[in-house]
């Protein structure tokens, strides 16, 4: 009687372990995951997204791992002495009801050593493993990095310089 009732016990401690893991994973939704297309013959690329808290604690993403490459780091771009550099953070908070934008010169999912080219279209796998034990699966399409906006033309003010 006493092996069912431990049994029973143990059954019940698992599911509620289960049950409080899925905790920041079920509050945090993945909106427009992306990666960037690597240019040929470059060996690491990022990927990109928007991490909503829904829930009213604020949560980490604290490791992810990817389909594509060998190497997944979570990172930041930081301003060192004028010079933009690329960093690893431990963790990317997600506060209670915000969010966290993982954006080209912020925030992102490094990718480093990459398994093989990708293709435009092609999805990425991605694993984003929260400070509670929870994890949660993304699926991220390979995209063409966004052309930099066009300078407008200088303005023609030689009408200005009559006198």
């Amino acid at each position: 009687m006493k092996t069912i009732s431990f049994a029973v016990a143990a059954a019940t401690a698992c599911f509620s372990l289960g049950a409080w893991a899925a905790g920041a994973a079920d509050s945090v939704s993945v909106v427009d995951p992306y990666v960037r297309l690597a240019p040929p013959g470059a060996q690491a690329t990022g990927a990109f997204m928007v991490l909503k808290n829904a829930g009213d604690k604020d949560v980490k993403v604290v490791k992810a791992e990817n389909s594509a490459s060998k190497i997944t780091e979570l990172h930041t771009h930081i301003n060192e002495n004028g010079v933009m550099k690329m960093r690893p953070v431990p963790a990317i908070d997600i506060k209670a009801k915000g969010e966290a934008v993982l954006q080209p010169g912020g925030l992102h999912v490094m990718m480093i050593d990459l398994k093989e080219p990708m293709k435009e279209g092609d999805k990425v796998a991605i694993t984003l493993d929260f400070d509670d034990g929870s994890s949660k699966k993304v699926d991220a399409t390979v995209r063409k990095p966004m052309p930099m906006p066009a300078m407008p033309a200088a303005a023609d003010h030689s009408e200005h310089m009559k006198p």
